[in-house]
């Protein structure tokens, strides 16, 4: 009998065969993913291997905090999208779902139907836990043994209330076996998580081309066009997805994060990150965080592309002009991937003033890829260093962030709690 964190992969491999036999059996490819897109949206995105004119999601909601009530059942015909032959792409907008604690999809056509998911969402006094993952490109079995670790560590009754993936979720964005068997496939293996706990996508350098135009690669992941204006989403120029955004904020409980597209500086973003720090909504937030996928300070990368083909120069914006900006404003964490380990140190924000508060840099790039081991700088700034695959959960719970570290196999690596 095959084992389950097979089972994806090997049906994945068989369909491609047909495929390439020209026979295209009729067959959800990928199963529903539901990406966050603000805080009253969600974008959900499925697959199938023939066209189906006939595709909609079905949503509802249980209204009224407590009593169990649900709202009518919502119809939205699907976006379709045709990738090639045997690769068509679905998608559909949530929302908006006011203060609704559980949303409930499922989609339907006329002959097939998934099972229902449901979504939990929390308040900022509740308790809410976040997987936070980067970097398993290329490295589908390690990203398996990492997910194993997570679905243990959430246990099989529950599932994180989000998923913050800090980049690099694939090695080609233009190879569909590369979507499927480094993303979609391990994700359902694990567990499914995807399904139920919404993501927050930080691109990475791996994830699309940076020249953001309609045909860059970007077929899975193009959720976060018009996000900041959510009632132009009917917009011909969000549905054509012609043009590609990436940075926006996200609320997780009690914290609010911004997210920033590391491989696309702009003055738009720029002017977006200065604006966003100094918000309301951000300076109140119990938790401040700033979610990039290159880290301001990188310590370990191959040596001869660091020095030789300049690759050190990939994040010199984030440090000499954002992180200046974290500073003055009092960011708390600070989360990127791209470097294959797993790093984090604790920094006072203003070395000359004692009590400036202080800022915290983790690097979580050990979801699966091939890691970093040789080190090309040294910033004395790291508490802690692990060279191995690794999940972190990241709580936070009112006036509690607590942030847990987790290798493969289980095993605690760092943990620390901000309490405010």
């Amino acid at each position: 009998m095959l084992q389950d964190s097979q089972v994806q992969t090997l049906l994945s491999i068989f369909q491609d065969w047909l495929d390439g036999q020209g026979f295209y059996a009729c067959k959800i490819r990928k199963l529903p993913m539901v990406y966050e897109h603000g805080h009253e949206h969600y974008y959900v995105v499925w697959e199938t291997s023939c066209p189906n004119n006939g595709y909609s999601l079905e949503w509802w909601t249980d209204d009224v905090p407590g009593d169990g009530s649900s709202t009518s059942h919502h119809f939205v015909k699907a976006q379709y999208k045709m990738i090639d032959m045997s690769h068509h792409r679905y998608s559909v907008i949530i929302g908006p779902v006011g203060l609704a604690t559980k949303v409930h999809y499922r989609t339907t056509s006329h002959s097939k139907a998934t099972a229902q998911y449901s979504i939990t969402r929390r308040n900022e006094t509740e308790l809410t836990r976040v997987l936070v993952i980067a970097d398993n490109q290329n490295g589908p079995t390690e990203f398996r043994k990492v997910l194993s670790s997570a679905r243990e560590h959430y246990s099989s009754n529950n599932v994180p209330d989000a998923i913050l993936h800090v980049g690099d979720s694939l090695q080609n964005t233009n190879k569909l076996s590369d979507w499927q068997n480094q993303l979609f496939s391990p994700l359902e293996d694990g567990g499914g998580f995807q399904h139920r706990s919404p993501t927050v996508f930080v691109p990475g350098n791996h994830d699309h081309d940076k020249a953001r135009t309609p045909n860059n690669g970007n077929l899975y992941t193009d959720m976060y066009h018009g996000v900041l204006t959510t009632y132009g989403l009917g917009d011909p120029v969000v549905v054509n997805g012609t043009y590609h955004r990436f940075f926006h904020t996200a609320s997780l409980g009690s914290a609010r994060v911004i997210v920033l597209d590391s491989e696309c500086p702009s003055a738009e973003q720029s002017e977006f990150l200065e604006r966003e720090l100094q918000s309301e909504a951000f300076q109140s937030a119990q938790f401040r965080i700033v979610a990039v996928h290159v880290p301001p300070y990188i310590e370990f990368w191959d040596p001869y592309t660091w020095s030789e083909r300049g690759e050190k120069h990939w994040g010199e914006h984030i440090r000499l002009e954002y992180d200046p900006l974290f500073r003055r404003h009092n960011v708390d964490l600070v989360i990127s991937g791209h470097q294959h380990n797993y790093q984090r140190g604790t920094v006072q924000r203003d070395p000359q003033l004692a009590d400036s508060g202080s800022i915290t840099y983790a690097i979580v790039g050990g979801a699966g890829g091939g890691l970093d081991l040789e080190r090309v700088e040294n910033w004395y700034m790291y508490n802690v260093t692990y060279l191995d695959h690794h999940f972190v959960s990241l709580e936070v719970e009112n006036r509690q962030l607590r942030w847990l570290a987790k290798n493969k196999a289980g095993t605690v690596i760092d943990q620390f709690n901000i309490v405010r």
